[in-house]
């Protein structure tokens, strides 16, 4: 599922076939990890990829071990993403500009590339939350606060493998025994990235705009571009059975299957990147008009 390849001979009549469907229509667009691989970030289900199992939220407040082994990798993880820079595909859909950007990804690689319109369906990880007071706080401003608390700590694992999402491979407890976790700076309460764990719901409004967006492009005559998922979470594939339902043509681009193959009109097992590059460059102007 990475972005950077080229596309080989055998995909071209396929690939020129979704670029003739996709010009000139209303689209939205469905991100995925896979989207973010050209920046570095691993993803978790594209070929190659290690099985990875992301901790839950009832892990999370389940109590202080769980909460010191989320952050103990999660601090490591996030010095790394934050220096992550948007590639080419992000940049691509920053000048497609389609009718909303639906982005199942953390990582806020979308909102650096100059995306307007867009939800960030799972949350931003640059985002901080006390699930005590409710305070938002940003992330920054935490990882201050663990490298005072836990000095020397990045130093001591610079050699562990980074995972998605923003987190590292440190699963042994020996490893994070001694790591301090700060509590909420108001109230003393328990901290969380304010995203969507597994086991978590998607704000309703979110998902509410994603559905009338993708509703628009029954009328508008638009199509759904699904790039960079695999869509195992019914966070993202539910839109596109929704456009499916609706007679909107769906072209998926991804590494590897997805879930949502037997639906799709068109998909490409094609780079991401190589892909929206070739989109926005015939594209000109944006295509998309009006705000969802």
């Amino acid at each position: 599922m990475t972005g950077a390849d080229t596309v080989a001979p055998p995909d071209v009549d396929l690939v020129d076939a979704a670029l003739a469907l996709l010009a000139d229509r209303p689209l939205v667009v469905l991100t995925g990890a896979g989207l973010s691989t050209d920046s570095g970030i691993p993803d978790y289900r594209g070929p190659g990829s290690t099985a990875r199992t992301p901790m839950t939220y009832q892990e999370l407040v389940s109590g202080p071990a769980a909460q010191q082994r989320y952050w103990a990798r999660s601090h490591l993880g996030w010095g790394r993403m934050e220096r992550a820079e948007p590639n080419a595909g992000h940049r691509a859909l920053a000048a497609l500009d389609p009718t909303l950007l639906i982005t199942q990804n953390v990582d806020g690689l979308h909102e650096a590339a100059g995306s307007r319109r867009l939800v960030a369906l799972h949350g931003r990880i640059a985002d901080v939350v006390c699930l005590g007071c409710r305070a938002t706080t940003s992330r920054a401003a935490l990882h201050e606060r663990l490298e005072a608390a836990n000095p020397g700590w990045g130093e001591r694992h610079a050699a562990v493998e980074s995972r998605p999402d923003g987190d590292v491979d440190l699963d042994d407890p020996a490893q994070y025994a001694d790591f301090v976790v700060p509590g909420c700076g108001g109230c003393g309460g328990v901290l969380k990235p304010d995203v969507v764990f597994f086991g978590e719901n998607v704000p309703k409004p979110r998902v509410e705009r994603c559905y009338a967006a993708v509703d628009a492009l029954a009328s508008s005559g638009g199509a759904l571009l699904v790039a960079g998922s695999s869509l195992t979470v019914m966070s993202g594939f539910r839109f596109v059975r929704h456009a499916v339902k609706a007679g909107t043509p769906v072209v998926i681009v991804n590494r590897g299957l997805t879930r949502g193959d037997d639906l799709a009109t068109l998909k490409l097992d094609v780079g991401c990147s190589a892909f929206l590059g070739a989109l926005a460059a015939g594209a000109g102007v944006p295509r998309s008009t009006g705000e969802v």
